[in-house]
Formats: structure tokens, sequence, C-alpha cells
């Protein structure tokens, strides 16, 4: 039997991907777990990933289309909403999973050997499925609508694949940083909420008056919605800076909150 050495990271390491890869079982049984635990006792079950983003699509609808009358890019308000929160949901579904994950498998972090990374991760797999639910609605609704997508809906899982790695980041660095500060708990609720207004999913982005669209520019979770709309529903394409950076920026602030967990890691069973 081969021993094993374990030994503290550098200042700046990353982690080892070979150790990642040998305990990938791991990431598959925390997921499937994660997926059977969520639905078991239900009455409507896997339902439920459509019920929640429809009814509140049909929310948004009513109070920023039929009340407010903002405008949904010339698209039914339905549709255009549900689309934003395909999008919007994968991003907190994986963040406040991750965030917590940690926490909630305190026993095995503190007494099993495996790169503890996986267990943040392991929330991707129950949030695709997630997805995969909600994008077969939308099949359904755009047949309704009568909505037929260009051949840039072909860069559809480009854009997830950038919403998942952007939302691994965050979920990364919170869940590390909860196991120390519990404040974390407070704050993610909190910010997330607010994302979730300061973000073009229940109105377009044709709605901001000029003076504050600045600060939606900055904001990477608007380009990538922008994205998802461009790819589904004929909105039109953003601009080449957005797309180059929606690549770019959710890969970098990956690798910075990984080597920020590798760093924390060691510490993780003495505190949590």
């Amino acid at each position: 039997m081969a021993n094993i050495v374990i030994t503290p990271p550098g200042r700046f390491a990353f982690p080892k991907i070979t150790e990642l890869w040998e305990a990938r079982e791991v990431l598959y049984r925390f997921g499937a777990r994660d997926v059977t635990l969520r639905y078991r006792q239900t009455f409507l079950g896997v339902a439920w990933v459509v019920l929640q983003p429809l009814i509140t699509a049909l929310i948004f609808t009513l109070v920023f289309g039929k009340v407010a009358h903002l405008s949904s890019g010339g698209l039914p308000y339905l549709v255009f909403s549900f689309v934003g929160l395909l999008a919007w949901n994968l991003f907190n579904n994986i963040v406040t999973r991750a965030q917590q994950s940690l926490v909630l498998n305190r026993d095995l972090v503190s007494k099993v050997f495996f790169p503890r990374m996986l267990v943040p991760l392991a929330v991707i797999y129950a949030s695709l499925v997630d997805l995969a639910v909600s994008t077969a609605f939308l099949v359904v609704l755009l047949v309704i609508y009568g909505i037929s997508p260009g051949w840039w809906v072909f860069l559809y899982p480009l854009w997830v694949l950038m919403v998942v790695t952007l939302a691994s980041a965050v979920g990364l660095a919170t869940s590390a940083l909860t196991v120390r500060y519990r404040d974390v708990n407070y704050f993610v609720p909190f910010f997330l909420q607010f994302l979730l207004f300061a973000s073009p999913i229940a109105y377009s982005v044709s709605n901001i008056h000029s003076q504050y669209r600045w600060i939606y520019d900055i904001n990477p979770l608007v380009w990538l919605l922008q994205e998802f709309q461009w790819a589904l529903v004929h909105q039109p394409a953003p601009p080449a800076w957005e797309i180059v950076m929606s690549i770019v920026l959710p890969i970098g602030l990956f690798v910075v909150s990984a080597m920020i967990f590798e760093q924390m890691e060691r510490g993780f069973a003495d505190v949590i």
C-alpha cells in the first residue's frame, strides 16, 4: 500500500489536480446525495425545479410588466423573466449551497482526509440537474410563443460553463470563510438578494438610465445574463469586451478563490 504524505501548501499554492481527479468519486457521491435528499419525501419532486422559477417569473411579469410597464426587449415578459431566472438560479443555487457545504459536512471534513474543495464543488451537480429541467421547460415556452433561437444558441453551454465558474469562485471563497467566520451566513443571503434586483432579470437593460448604466457594466453577472438572453431569445449581442471578459474574469476569479481555499484548508479541522 502506498504511503500518502500530507504537506502544507505553499504561499501561493494551487490545489493539486491529480488529487482532485483521484478523488472524483467523492464529487459524484456528494452531488448524487444532494439530488436525492432534496426531493425525498416531496409530493411534487423535481417539478419544484420548474414551479419555483415559473411562479417567480409570473410575479415579475405582473409587477414589472403589468404594473410598472417596464420593457422586456420586445419579448413576452414571462419568457424574458424565465430566461433571466435560468442564469440567476444557477448562480444563486451554487453560491448558496457551496457557502454552507463545509459546515453542514463538518464531521467528514474534520475526520476524513480527502480534497475538501470537492465538497463545495459537488453542489454543481444538483444545480446542473435543475438547470436541465428548467431549460426543457423553456423549450416548451418558446414553442408556445413561437420563438426560434438562432445559431448562437450553440453558445449556450459556454455561458452555462461561465456562470458555473463564476458561482464556483464565489462559493469556494465564501465556504472557506464560513468555516472561520459565521458572519458570512448573514452576509451572503443579503448580498444575493441585493444582486437579484441589481441585475436585469425582471427588466431589460434598456430600462436603465444612461447615468447609472456604468454600474451595471461592471457587474459580471449582468454580462452573463445578457449572453443567456442573446443565445436563447434573440436579444442583442453584448459588446465584444463583455463577451471576452465574461470568459476571462470567471476563470481568473476561480483561480484566485481556489488558491485562497487551499491556504485556508489546513485550518478547517481545528475551527469547524
